[in-house]
């Protein structure tokens, strides 16, 4: 039995099982609405699968747009895989929940990030929204406001606009 109750590794695992239970909604109901999810993960991860062309292009970190067109979404408790378009070009991926970063619902201003768990800025790897908080629970009006581009399916998109 361990001397102390790791309550940064318990927050991790409960936010894993909220995008868990949010992608197999999705799975089976589709997105409702507006919603659409920014999705950034560690391609460093040694069970990320992805297109050797996209690892090239994205050796350390990838964000992935889950919005108009999507398939094959398939969710297992250590991850989930999905197939998305890029330029035209449907590419399979695989992404294991402890390789995700950042999780994102701009249409309801909803995000998750996950911090290294090596970190030791302090004991529960929890900072303040100030200092990237793991949830961006910040109200809507001191958002940055995200720079209205045109979109394209499951484009690879940067979510600087989103950090402080």
């Amino acid at each position: 039995m361990s001397d102390s109750i790791d309550y940064g590794h318990l927050m991790h695992n409960a936010m894993r099982g909220l995008i868990k239970t949010v992608l197999e909604d999705v799975r089976d109901h589709g997105l409702p609405g507006e919603h659409h999810f920014f999705i950034t993960f560690d391609t460093t991860h040694p069970d990320v699968e992805v297109a050797d062309w996209l690892r090239e292009r994205y050796p350390a970190e990838m964000t992935v747009v889950v919005q108009h067109w999507f398939d094959n979404l398939d969710i297992r408790d250590d991850g989930f895989s999905i197939t998305l378009n890029f330029g035209d070009a449907p590419e399979p991926l695989n992404i294991p929940f402890d390789a995700l970063r950042t999780f994102v619902d701009p249409s309801v201003e909803f995000g998750l990030r996950f911090e290294a768990e090596d970190d030791d800025e302090d004991d529960l790897g929890l900072h303040s929204v100030d200092d990237e908080a793991h949830i961006d629970a910040q109200p809507a009006a001191q958002k940055p406001e995200p720079e209205e581009k045109p979109k394209k399916d499951a484009d690879v998109v940067s979510l600087d606009a989103f950090r402080k």
